[in-house]
């Protein structure tokens, strides 16, 4: 592959502009959708270009993910409570079934912890042995944890499941320092990452979601991040558990058991969702400044999957009753297609 000029470039664009109109493009695009801008700060295409000098393809950027037609209007669902935003994404049809305040910044909590996840999948193999430095101490007086001292060891597969499952904030610490080698440095792997998802309303401070004015996303973004961490196998695996039992090692090499359950009230079955409705797995965050918050991998009755959010429900019952009004509209919930 090799680069291209800006001028080159705008000419394959005209005439793939030209080629789309004709229905012989790769991709079915929206009209506008060629514009050119020169000064434009965002690639809308990328040209892959052989050695010949032909161009291959053009995709949009974003051809691959869930775009709202227009700014979400923000119409309550019947039953929803007024402090709720959220979205409904159906990732077969690549169509947005509801949106409200999607691109308002919020406190995300633990939903941070799903992009910890992704970085560490993305810089680490499952078997790589972490282990604890005396911050994983440095927390919240009320923060969830897993009980990890300074010199314990896992490996990073055993910290996801602790990190996802229970959203354990200690564990987060360890993922960061042994994956970035810094907390800092973890931060700043984590903001890069956002960027390249298009996560340009997020903003973090910390691996695990504890409340600070700097930290904050939306429910657009933690939609771009939740649907990139879900292309590794492991972490659907891991956010689809109710229950985990692991051992691992203090700093003399002894045996520590730990077993967690899930934050995810669907998975420990005290809360039911929609008839026709699947949930695979997700993940959950509260605090004070976030209130309650989830984001979930469901799946209809033929198996199609969608990615349901709901942030800033005022306590875990709103949390749930939102989410399950929200499920309500997945269209392929009965065999006729109704929702």
């Amino acid at each position: 592959m090799r680069c291209i000029s800006k001028f080159t470039a705008v000419c394959i664009c005209v005439l793939l502009a030209a080629v789309s109109i004709c229905g012989c493009g790769s991709r079915s695009l929206p009209s506008g959708s060629m514009s050119f801008r020169e000064n434009s700060s965002f690639s809308n295409y990328n040209f892959l270009v052989n050695e010949s000098g032909a161009a291959e393809v053009a995709d949009p950027f974003a051809w691959n993910l869930c775009i709202p037609d227009e700014e979400a209007p923000g119409e309550l669902l019947e039953g929803m409570n007024d402090a709720a935003a959220g979205a409904l994404f159906d990732l077969t049809n690549k169509t947005t079934l509801y949106a409200r305040e999607i691109n308002t910044r919020m406190y995300p909590a633990s939903l941070t912890k799903i992009m910890t996840a992704l970085v560490a999948l993305e810089n680490m193999t499952s078997d790589t042995i972490l282990t604890a430095s005396s911050d994983v101490w440095v927390l919240e007086s009320n923060a969830q944890v897993a009980g990890i001292n300074p010199g314990d060891t896992m490996t990073l597969d055993q910290a996801l499941h602790l990190l996802l499952i229970y959203s354990a904030n200690d564990v987060a610490i360890m993922i960061a320092e042994n994956v970035g080698g810094s907390t800092s440095n973890f931060i700043q792997m984590m903001n890069d990452e956002a960027k390249k998802l298009g996560a340009t309303n997020t903003n973090f401070i910390n691996s695990n979601g504890l409340s600070d004015q700097n930290h904050y996303t939306t429910p657009y973004d933690m939609y771009l991040i939740f649907n990139a961490a879900m292309q590794y196998t492991s972490f659907q695996e891991i956010i689809n558990m109710g229950t985990y039992s692991t051992v691992y090692h203090d700093s003399n090499g002894g045996d520590k058991q730990l077993t967690v359950n899930s934050t995810n009230y669907y998975l420990m079955n005290y809360t039911k969702p929609p008839t026709g409705v699947t949930v695979i797995g997700g993940k959950t965050g509260t605090t004070t400044a976030a209130g309650h918050c989830l984001i979930l991998l469901c799946r209809d009755i033929s198996g199609n999957p969608y990615i349901a959010v709901i942030m800033r429900a005022r306590d875990v019952d709103e949390l749930y009753n939102d989410m399950n009004e929200l499920l309500k509209k997945v269209p392929g919930r009965s065999s006729s297609g109704q929702a």
